[in-house]
């Protein structure tokens, strides 16, 4: 089988997977924590396991990849995520389900970043903006179904089948990956870098775990503070360690590539803005507007119709034409627009308005999203694709932890801290979460500008013609030099 065809499909099956699993599993947590006999507060360990394991082996992905090869690789994580996910459902203590969690997330770490790293190695850049607009809608589906079938599992079923439904859609990824991938290893790969793990591994684990529990615990908890502080230091001693090393753990000199930081750093804002609303609106919809865990789903929907219909705009006529810089730039606007728009909902307010704003956060996002996966990996030559992904997945998802912490955080304590309220209406808390968040995405269409449309310039192209941008160097040379990347 045609390898642009299998690897997609095994890819988004795992994407959706892992997507999905960060929003399924938040309405069922009140459940939860009644079955287990624990806290509010302590239930949230199941999220927050999943979190840290997931951040700590997203760096490791890249050494598996290239060592073991991306089809060995890929099936192997999508194995360990479905084992898991049967196990969670089949959990009988509180303690069970966080380990089982814990196993999840070395799943999902590895998977995601390995599968992009195949995706890009098939699909060569004047292909790749077709690659992106395969991938944005089940990532955008993922997160928009995952209350609406954990509300329906958790109401009229049980919460075990926010777990179990992994399983089958698992199965079918494994059964047609063992038949159709192709397998690729890269020659010449090290030994594994244990110290950089090691280093990588606790500093982001710490840093998750504290963006997490900040804005429960409060970031003035001594425990938080030890927390972010010891994981920042980690952090730093890993970028001097790594940057001494021949063969890195992960490939930080990725960095000095301008196209690869920009569209990373644009990711980075992008998720914080977008994922931090995404959990906002689920919390919003239910405790200010008094919706049901269902109906909220329901009306969060609307944003991944919105993703699914702006990433076939943006890669049919839009990317060709106009390029990243202004298509990015554009769309995380747009995100700011429908989050203000957002502060203007009230219990009165009509539910078809409400979906037509998620509709156009949705719309927005697509912009972002598709095109930074598009342009990110123009410059990156085949032998550095698997430490770009890994590095590029970790930046997106630390870019989450701290949108759900920047959200919850201004939510709970702003109010009180900075207004100097004793009280807050919880619909006035939410609007002000909202402004915050629509700051950072206007902040990210600033940094969006500093992307370079000439050097995405070889991803540019539309029906076998180069359609650069004004100012954009000819693709002629470019192209062909470029064009090979995806069938090394």
């Amino acid at each position: 089988m045609d390898q642009k065809i299998a690897v997609p499909v095994v890819y988004v099956a795992a994407m959706f997977m892992a997507v999905m699993d960060t929003t399924i599993v938040n309405v069922a947590l009140p459940t939860l924590a009644r079955d287990f006999h624990v806290s509010t507060d302590a239930v949230d360990a199941v999220s927050i396991a999943y979190l840290v394991s997931y951040g700590v082996f997203i760096p490791i992905s890249g050494w598996l990849g290239d060592r073991l090869g991306g089809r060995r690789t890929l099936l192997g994580a999508i194995s360990v995520f479905v084992v898991a996910s049967a196990l969670c459902g089949l959990s009988t203590s509180f303690r069970e389900l966080v380990l089982f969690r814990i196993l999840q997330g070395v799943g999902g770490g590895l998977m995601t970043p390995v599968g992009l790293s195949m995706l890009f190695r098939v699909f060569p850049p004047a292909q790749r903006v077709r690659a992106a607009s395969i991938l944005v809608p089940p990532t955008a589906l993922a997160p928009a179904l995952g209350p609406v079938l954990g509300g329906l599992f958790t109401t009229e079923v049980s919460w075990r089948w926010v777990f179990y439904v992994n399983v089958p859609i698992g199965i079918a990824a494994l059964i047609f990956g063992a038949l159709f991938l192709s397998d690729h290893r890269a020659s010449g790969t090290g030994r594994l870098d244990i110290g950089g793990f090691l280093l990588s591994g606790v500093a982001l684990g710490l840093i998750m775990y504290g963006v997490s529990e900040g804005p429960l615990e409060g970031w003035s908890s001594a425990d938080v503070l030890a927390t972010v502080f010891a994981g920042g230091v980690l952090l730093l001693c890993f970028v001097a360690y790594e940057v001494r090393r021949a063969n890195p753990l992960l490939d930080l000199s990725l960095f000095a590539d301008r196209l690869f930081r920009s569209t990373t750093s644009v990711m980075v804002v992008g998720s914080v803005a977008f994922l931090g609303t995404l959990y906002l609106v689920s919390l919003f919809f239910q405790d200010a507007l008094g919706m049901s865990a269902l109906r909220a789903g329901l009306t969060i929907f609307p944003e991944a119709l919105g993703v699914m219909v702006g990433s076939q705009v943006v890669s049919r006529i839009l990317y060709p034409r106009f390029g990243p810089r202004r298509l990015m730039a554009s769309g995380l606007l747009t995100i700011a627009v429908s989050m203000l728009l957002l502060t203007q909902i009230g219990p009165t307010t009509n539910e078809w308005l409400i979906r037509l704003i998620m509709l156009l956060l949705g719309y927005g996002i697509s912009h972002v999203f598709l095109t930074s996966q598009a342009a990110s990996f123009t410059t990156i030559s085949p032998a550095r694709t698997s430490g770009a992904s890994a590095v590029f997945n970790a930046c997106r998802q630390l870019g989450g932890a701290i949108g759900v912490a920047l959200v919850t955080t201004v939510m709970s304590e702003g109010p009180t801290r900075r207004l100097g309220l004793t009280s807050v209406p919880a619909l006035t808390a939410y609007r002000l979460a909202f402004v915050a968040a629509a700051v950072v995405a206007v902040a990210g269409a600033a940094i969006a500008l500093t992307v370079s449309d000439a050097d995405a310039a070889p991803t540019m192209v539309r029906r076998g013609r180069a359609s650069a941008p004004a100012g954009a160097e000819p693709l002629g040379a470019r192209e062909r030099v470029a064009a090979p990347v995806g069938e090394a």
